[in-house]
């Protein structure tokens, strides 16, 4: 059984078909690509994968349990978790801060605790601190803990949104287009950072992005989406030279 597996999977909008009769599936500790031009479904097919759009038709299963209807929050604290084409940080607070919020469904203190601040209530918090100011270190952040999430570079910014996904502790990490907007430099960084993650967290990871030389480099297979149909599959060598991807992305005949 596959850790991750989507079959027929549909999302309707009025009379447009956003993603349509999609097939999918992940495996333990893949790092897998998905590709297409703009428009093609990519980041809604992410959206129906952690609960944000419910699908019209077809079935998300997770570790063979259905997540069909589930709320977002549910689906994050069942191990799925995810970044935004559209970095969605908590800008007006620290660093720190941003990380502890993620591990909240995770350290959970009951209402008295909480209220009393009792003896447990400042082991779970120093335990909290010390887990988050841990990520930052690996994602060197750590010495900009006290900043404020708004002054952090572009880059920066993109590298606290990967750890506040990874202190859920998810067994899937969607990333939508880390690479937008970042320089060369930036984007060579993130290809490191990348397989960093898979290899020293030993989590799955479905990545959406344009970087083609990112995309061919890091994936271990590729699935490319046109007009919200799945048409391709395969390793990126196969994606490479298969006609219709090079149609879709360049147009005319092959």
């Amino acid at each position: 059984m596959a850790l991750l597996e989507i079959k027929s999977l549909t999302k309707n909008f009025g009379g447009l078909a956003a993603v349509s009769n999609v097939d999918l599936y992940l495996e333990e500790q893949e790092l897998v690509g998905l590709i297409g031009p703009n428009g093609a479904g990519k980041t809604t097919l992410f959206n129906l994968l952690t609960g944000v759009y419910e699908p019209s038709e077809g079935e998300v299963n997770f570790q063979g349990e259905r997540l069909n209807g589930k709320k977002p929050f549910v689906i994050a604290n069942k191990g799925l978790s995810r970044t935004f084409q559209n970095i969605r940080l908590f800008r007006e607070l620290t660093v720190l801060d941003n990380v502890l919020i993620a591990m909240n469904n995770r350290y959970k203190e009951g209402l008295f605790t909480s209220i009393l601040r009792l003896p447990k209530f400042y082991k779970v918090e120093a335990s909290m601190k010390e887990e988050a100011l841990s990520l930052l270190q690996i994602f060197e952040l750590d010495g900009k803990n006290e900043e404020l999430a708004k002054n952090l570079s572009y880059g920066e910014q993109r590298r606290l949104e990967i750890v506040r996904a990874l202190a859920t502790k998810p067994k899937i990490l969607f990333l939508d287009e880390p690479a937008a907007g970042m320089n060369p430099q930036e984007t060579a960084d993130l290809t490191a950072l990348i397989r960093k993650i898979q290899k020293e967290f030993a989590i799955t990871v479905l990545l959406i992005e344009h970087d083609m030389s990112l995309v061919m480099d890091v994936c271990e297979r590729i699935y490319v989406l046109e007009y919200g149909q799945l048409i391709a599959h395969g390793t990126p060598d196969e994606i490479k030279v298969n006609p219709k991807v090079i149609q879709a992305y360049l147009g005319g005949e092959v």
